[in-house]
């Protein structure tokens, strides 16, 4: 979701007003609330400081187990009680894990938004994480984790990860390794969830038909209980510098090869986001009318698929092309990348890639809040990302105001044709063995 979630708003259709209203409860938690009448349906969205970050490699997997065991029974209720009360009134609900965060997801008739609340309330504040639930869901994983051995870019994302941030927590795979999930125990999910499942560290918003006194008062009676405490977070470093070129290759009897180059990237709150977002569009982000794609797929043929992201989380994204080749070509596929990425931060680009990219970001974003669920899900993340339920209308003047010369200038300070991390997955005995 976080990668997406800055993409989708259409400023023509926005006023100037803010996406919601806010308030902090006493037990410290955020509500923000978007009253948008007329639709019977009402989604909470609840974001919790307890991503994958507060892991740490020999317990890695903690955070998404925990989250996938909310359901799994309370002091009151079993697995099965909680999906029948669930299904009974007709909701969907979700729990997911990240590296910056944990997210659980209401939809709910509005009639029965108060009974939505207290499931929630139940499985937040008082899981109990039964022995045989942690079992099979142990198994769940490990057997998703086999499967997804078998997917070639699943396996260049992973070593890419490992390789660009070594031991940060960004490195690992946020559901784990075989090893680290079977090293988890009952004690440390309790005290995963005991130390960071904390109301001072959740946001929770709603979007329906419902001012922000009534889910005010809703929230409080089913959160009212949970207490706040003081969070004592893990030190977590930065992720290492990259000093020089890696290149990894994995061989797998496939016709296509999967390719990863990369570098590291930046946090959500540099300045230079709004910049790097042009800059990406024009080099690969923008699809058909990107550099990568018109240079690597259109005009060469040398890609089934080619495109370009620039990552911002908490703590440093990354930088990432991503393409899809014939295994004999993969290494000029590579090289072409590297070229454009000089070219890109030798000279200015042309007006009309500026004026696309620019029209592009401001003008192609209406799908965000065409659903409740989505406005919901982007109120969370603005607050927890710290940018401000008024940020989109800050995001377009922003965009607006990027220059060829700031283009030109992020370009040379962001990309590091020099250095980088590469992950070919390939069938190497078709792959050329030449340096890049």
């Amino acid at each position: 979701m976080f990668a997406v979630f800055l993409c989708l708003f259409n400023f023509n259709t926005l006023s100037a007003e803010p996406l919601g209203k806010k308030v902090v409860l006493d037990n410290g938690i955020v509500l923000v609330v978007s009253e948008r009448p007329g639709v019977p349906m009402v989604v909470v969205d609840i974001l919790i400081d307890a991503g994958s970050i507060n892991e740490t490699a020999e317990n890695a997997g903690l955070a998404n187990l925990t989250a996938e065991l909310l359901t799994s029974g309370t002091k009151t209720q079993s697995a099965v009680e909680i999906a029948e009360e669930a299904d009974f009134i007709g909701s969907s609900l979700t729990t997911t894990s990240d590296y910056d965060f944990t997210e659980i997801e209401l939809i709910v008739l509005k009639k029965y938004l108060a009974r939505g609340l207290h499931i929630l309330g139940d499985i937040i504040i008082n899981p109990t994480f039964p022995q045989e639930e942690i079992e099979d869901t142990v198994r769940e994983i490990q057997g998703e984790l086999k499967k997804n051995e078998e997917d070639p870019g699943w396996l260049a994302e992973r070593e890419f990860l490992k390789a660009l941030y070594v031991d940060h927590p960004y490195g690992r795979i946020a559901e784990g390794n075989e090893e680290s999930i079977l090293r988890i125990n009952r004690p440390d999910i309790i005290n995963f969830h005991s130390k960071y499942y904390v109301p001072n560290g959740t946001t929770i918003s709603i979007a329906g038909d419902i001012t922000l006194e009534e889910a005010k008062n809703l929230i409080e009676n089913s959160f009212g209980t949970w207490k706040k405490k003081e969070i004592n977070r893990n030190s977590v470093p930065p992720p290492p510098a990259l000093e020089k070129t890696k290149s990894l290759k994995l061989d797998r009897k496939v016709t296509q090869a999967n390719i990863i180059l990369g570098h590291l990237g930046i946090t959500r709150d540099n300045p230079d986001y709004y910049p790097l977002q042009v800059m990406n569009y024009i080099l690969g982000g923008g699809g058909f009318s990107s550099r990568l794609v018109n240079d690597i797929r259109d005009k060469r043929g040398l890609a089934y698929s080619v495109g370009s992201t620039y990552l911002s989380r908490k703590y440093p994204g990354n930088f990432q092309v991503v393409l899809q080749t014939k295994n004999p070509s993969a290494l000029d596929a590579v090289k072409l990348v590297l070229e454009n990425m000089r070219r890109i931060s030798e000279s200015e680009v042309s007006d009309e890639e500026l004026d696309d990219a620019k029209a592009y970001l401001i003008g192609s974003l209406p799908l965000s809040i065409e659903t409740d669920r989505e406005v919901a899900e982007n109120m969370s993340l603005l607050e927890f990302f710290g940018l401000g339920l008024d940020y989109f209308d800050k995001y377009r003047d922003q965009i607006k105001s990027v220059s060829k010369q700031d283009v030109l200038r992020v370009a040379q300070k962001y990309l590091h044709p020099d250095r980088y991390v590469l992950v070919i997955v390939g069938n190497l005995k078709e792959i050329s063995s030449d340096k890049i």
